[in-house]
């Protein structure tokens, strides 16, 4: 298995080497037209590797399929734990709910990302090159939790439900609970990181450090404005190393995917706890975000009803958790395609219902301004 994953790894880093060294090498302000169009391309990419997850897990290449699956699969017995494993069929069907329910999620993320760029003023130029960064970190750690998560399940299994109860809990509270909005500056992610590096005043061009007097703290901006020099360039502080807002945006956002994935690992979880499918799914749909939040950052109110279909998702894929075999046993072997049926009936429903209330609001305002 060492070589499918290190395949896999192989394939992201030479996408995310293309995307960063080749098509966005030079900042510049990301069009909408651009980011629909990296949307559909990094959303191709996901739906063709199931493909792949078919035909791999069907002939068994590398090893796929022949890991027991405690989420259910074909010739699952009473219990649903220790003898279930994935042929073609059933580990697409996974894969695709767990890349759409990841996919779903991350646009919660989004509200968040927007939120970090408006409080530190980050400049359009700028945001890729920090969601770039950002997402490569996040890949790092929810590969780490998630790694954890597969040996948790598979040596203690009483965690599927403990799993189960959280994202029922997670999704009940985002229904119910209003979202508050909390001021940064009293984030403790943010006082720490002015504690333990001083933090320009402005931005230094595509800089996440700079140091103090030096040549890259007064440059001039790739917008044709002119940076200043910082006021901290006396021989004392001289080539003391300096942050950027730009790197307090890349901290920020980290620490938001952590926070994110606490409620989206288990979620994947819920669907299948075979690693291969949870990592991949996971990748494809961390892999869009940043193309995704370009195309939606700007009508993301829009949606306003996207929130209640995320938690209906959330308690959904809990319920399945808490009672997959039963499940199983009930729906028989087109269980999982019904999962994926219904998750794509909530988000389009969500969907559907916040396009109807947002031309309702517009044709109400135009009345109101006619009269």
């Amino acid at each position: 298995m060492i070589w499918l994953y290190s395949g896999f790894l192989a394939l992201v880093l030479i996408l995310l080497a293309l995307d960063l060294g080749v098509f966005h090498r030079k900042a510049h302000v990301v069009s909408m037209r651009e980011a629909l169009g990296w949307s559909a391309f990094w959303i191709f990419l996901g739906l063709l590797f199931s493909g792949f997850i078919f035909l791999g897990y069907e002939n068994h290449w590398l090893g796929l399929g022949l890991t027991p699956d405690m989420m259910g699969s074909v010739g699952t017995n009473v219990a649903g734990v220790g003898t279930v494993y994935n042929e073609g069929y059933s580990a697409t069907m996974k894969y695709l709910t767990g890349y759409l329910v990841e996919k779903s999620l991350s646009v919660d993320n989004i509200f968040v990302i927007s939120m970090i760029f408006a409080f530190l003023a980050v400049p359009p130029i700028y945001q890729h090159r920090v969601l770039f960064w950002g997402i490569l970190g996040a890949l790092l750690m929810r590969g780490a939790m998630i790694a954890v998560g597969a040996v948790m399940i598979q040596r203690f299994s009483w965690v599927i439900y403990v799993f189960g109860a959280f994202l029922i809990i997670t999704g009940a509270k985002m229904l119910l609970l209003k979202t508050k909005h909390t001021d940064p500056n009293a984030n403790i992610v943010v006082r720490l990181t002015r504690k333990l590096f001083p933090i320009t005043q402005r931005f230094h061009g595509q800089h996440f450090f700079v140091r103090a007097g030096s040549k890259a703290a007064g440059e001039a901006s790739e917008t044709g404005m002119e940076i200043l020099k910082d006021e901290v360039v006396d021989a004392a502080v001289r080539g003391t190393l300096l942050a950027t807002p730009l790197f307090l945006g890349l901290v920020l956002i980290e620490f938001t995917d952590l926070i994110f994935a606490v409620d989206s690992i288990p979620a994947i979880f819920a669907i299948t706890s075979d690693p291969f499918l949870v990592f991949t799914s996971n990748v494809f749909a961390l892999l869009g975000l940043r193309s995704l939040y370009f195309a939606l950052a700007e009508m993301i109110e829009k949606f306003r009803y996207l929130k209640i279909s995320l938690a209906f998702v959330l308690v959904l894929v809990g319920i399945k958790m808490l009672t997959h075999a039963w499940l199983k046993e009930v729906l028989g072997s087109n269980f999982n395609f019904l999962v994926l049926a219904a998750v794509v009936f909530i988000l389009a429903a969500g969907v559907i219902a916040s396009l109807a209330a947002a031309k309702r609001d517009m044709r109400l305002a135009r009345e109101t301004g006619a009269r």
